[in-house]
C-alpha cells in the first residue's frame, strides 16, 4: 500500500524538486567541460579581457545588468570551479539534502555562468532552468500560488512559441510546411531526422498542424479542471519525446516533461510511483523549498504579482512585435537580465535551406588542414549524432553564424582563437590540424548541405550530400600577424575587408533560438 497522497501537491513537489536537480546537475557537467574554452582567459571571448576593458571605475548599473559572482574573480579557476560547484549543489537538490540551500546556490551560480558565457548560453533553456529553478526556490506543497505560476511557466513556454510562429509571418507555418525543412535544417540532428525528413508529405503537413495545436490550443487546457490539465500535460509528454527522437535539443524536452508534473496532483502521481520512492519522497518533502509563514506567504503573493505583470508585457510585446518602453520596460530588462521572467518563442521563423561554413588552416598558403567539429554536419558519410542532454556549445553557436551580421563578433574571436591555437578552443573541436605549429592563415568555405535520398544513401552509405556556394563572407580568411594582439583582430586583414570594431564590452545580445 502506497502512502497517502490522495490530495494535494506534496508527491508532486518533492518529485519536482529530484528531478530539477538531476536537470540542473546536467547543465551544470555539460557547462563544466566547455567553459574554459567558451569564456577562459583564453577562450573565445575571455569574460576576464570583456571585465579588464571596461571604464574604470565600473558603473553601478553595470554590477546591476550583470548579476554575476565573476566581477570577483573571472580566473579560469573560478569558472571552471563553479560549474562544478552547481554540479555539486544540484546533487544535493536531486539527494533531497539541504535543498533550500542548494537551490539558492544552483540559482546564484547558473546566472553567474550564464552572463560570464554570453552568447553561449543566450538560448530558450537555460532561460527555462534558471527561470524553474528561481521558482523553485519558494516552492512548498502548501503553496498554490507557486504551483500555480509553474503552470503559468509552462503555459508560456508553450503559447509563446505558438504566438511567435503566428506573429512572425513564417509562410512555413502558416502553409504548413515547416516540418518539410525542420529535420534537415536543425542545429543537430539525430539519425531518425533522416528518416522524418522523407516522410509522406500529409504526414509532415499533418506534424505541422500538430505542432500549432500542441502550441497554441493545448497550453489553455492547463487551467482547466483536472481531466483537462491530464489531457494537456500527456499531449505536451507526447511532443516532447517525438522532438528528442529526432533532434538533439539538450534537457530543454527532459526539463519540459519535468514540469508537466505541475498538471498533475497526488493521487495521479501516485499511481505510477512505487511505494518504496514514495516513503522516502515523503520524509523528506518538509526540505521542499521555504516553510510557509506569513512572510513568505506576503512576499509569494507579491512575486506572483510581479511574474504575472511582466510576463503579460512579454506576451503583449509578442502580439504586437512592439517593444515595451518606460519603466515596465526597465523592469522587463532587469527581470531578463537576472533570469526570472524570460521569453520563448521555439523556432518562430523556419529556414528552408542548411549552410554549413568549413574552416581550413595552412602554414604557407598551399596546403590547407580542415578542421572538425564534434558535432555538427560535416563529413557526408558521419551518421548524425546522438549528443542529448549534453549542449555542445561551440557546434550549436556556428548554426547561428550564417543566419545574421550578428553572430560575426564572435566568428571573428573564434578564427583568432584558431590563429593562436588556443588549447581550450582546439579541446572543442574534434582535431587540431596544427599540433606543432598555428596556422597562419585560414579559410571559410560556405556549402548547402542536404539529407540524401535512400537510394543515394543504400549507393554510397552517404546521410549527407552538399554543393560548394563560395568563401564565406564577410569573413574568408584571416592572416596571422606578428603585430596582431592576442584577443584582438589580425593586422593584415584580407585586401577589401573591412576590419569591424572589436567588442570587449558586457555585450547582452537579444535572445535567439
Amino acid at each position: 500500500m502506497g502512502m497517502d497522497f490522495t490530495s494535494g501537491y506534496r508527491l508532486v513537489s518533492a518529485l519536482f524538486l529530484r528531478l530539477l536537480g538531476l536537470v540542473y546537475l546536467i547543465a551544470f557537467i555539460s557547462l563544466a567541460v566547455q567553459v574554459e574554452g567558451l569564456a577562459g582567459s583564453n577562450g573565445i571571448l575571455s569574460f576576464s579581457n570583456k571585465l579588464a576593458a571596461l571604464p574604470q571605475p565600473v558603473e553601478l548599473a553595470n554590477y546591476l545588468r550583470v548579476p554575476t559572482l565573476f566581477w570577483i574573480n573571472s580566473s579560469d579557476a573560478a569558472l571552471v570551479g563553479a560549474a562544478w560547484s552547481g554540479a555539486v549543489a544540484a546533487l544535493l537538490i536531486a539527494l533531497g539534502l539541504w535543498q533550500r540551500v542548494a537551490l539558492v546556490a544552483a540559482f546564484v551560480l547558473y546566472l553567474s555562468l550564464y552572463h560570464a558565457c554570453l552568447p553561449f548560453l543566450n538560448f530558450q533553456w537555460d532561460g527555462l532552468l534558471l527561470e524553474s529553478g528561481f521558482l523553485a526556490i519558494f516552492l512548498t506543497p502548501q503553496s498554490r500560488v507557486v504551483i500555480l505560476l509553474f503552470r503559468w511557466l509552462l503555459f508560456r513556454l508553450r503559447f509563446m512559441s505558438g504566438l511567435s510562429k503566428l506573429s512572425m509571418g513564417d509562410p512555413s507555418w502558416s502553409g504548413l510546411t515547416a516540418l518539410n525543412y525542420y529535420f534537415e535544417v536543425q542545429p543537430l540532428p539525430t539519425p531518425l531526422a533522416w528518416y522524418a525528413h522523407h516522410l509522406p508529405e500529409w504526414v509532415l503537413r499533418a506534424g505541422t498542424a500538430g505542432t500549432l495545436f500542441v502550441e497554441l490550443v493545448v497550453p489553455f487546457m492547463m487551467f482547466l479542471p483536472r481531466r483537462w490539465r491530464f489531457v494537456a500535460a500527456w499531449l505536451t509528454i507526447l511532443w516532447q519525446v517525438l522532438i528528442m527522437l529526432t533532434s538533439n535539443h539538450n534537457w530543454i524536452n527532459i526539463l519540459t516533461i519535468v514540469l508537466c508534473l505541475f498538471l498533475f496532483d497526488d493521487k495521479a502521481v501516485a499511481r505510477v510511483v512505487p511505494d518504496w520512492l514514495q516513503s522516502h519522497l515523503k520524509g523528506r518533502s518538509e526540505a521542499a523549498g521555504v516553510r510557509s509563514n506569513p512572510v513568505t506567504r506576503y512576499a509569494t503573493a507579491l512575486l506572483a504579482v510581479s511574474i504575472v505583470t511582466l510576463s503579460l508585457a512579454h506576451l503583449w510585446e509578442l502580439a504586437k512585435m512592439q517593444q515595451v518602453t518606460g519603466p515596465l520596460g526597465t523592469a522587463l530588462n532587469y527581470a531578463e537580465a537576472y533570469r526570472v521572467v524570460s521569453k520563448y518563442h521555439v523556432f518562430p521563423t523556419m529556414r528552408t535551406e542548411r549552410f554549413e561554413l568549413e574552416i581550413s588552416g595552412s602554414l604557407d598558403g598551399e596546403e590547407w588542414r580542415q578542421y572538425v567539429f564534434k558535432y555538427k554536419p560535416g563529413d557526408l558519410s558521419k551518421r548524425p549524432p546522438v549528443v542529448l542532454p549534453h549542449q555542445p556549445r561551440l557546434d550549436w553557436q556556428m548554426w547561428f553564424v550564417t543566419l545574421h551580421p550578428m553572430h560575426g563578433y564572435f566568428f571573428r574571436a573564434f578564427m583568432q582563437a584558431l590563429l593562436r591555437n588556443a588549447e581550450p578552443v582546439i579541446d572543442l573541436l574534434a582535431n587540431n590540424p596544427f599540433p606543432d605549429e598555428a596556422p597562419r592563415y585560414l579559410r571559410v568555405d560556405a556549402y548547402r548541405y542536404h539529407f540524401t535520398d535512400a537510394a543515394t544513401r543504400a549507393a554510397n552509405g552517404h546521410w549527407w550530400w552538399r554543393e560548394y556556394i563560395g568563401p564565406f563572407t564577410p569573413l574568408p580568411w584571416l592572416e596571422r600577424s606578428a603585430q596582431a594582439p592576442q584577443h584582438g583582430f589580425p593586422a593584415s586583414p584580407t585586401a577589401g575587408e573591412s576590419t569591424p570594431p572589436h567588442v570587449p564590452r558586457l555585450y547582452i545580445p537579444p535572445q535567439v533560438e
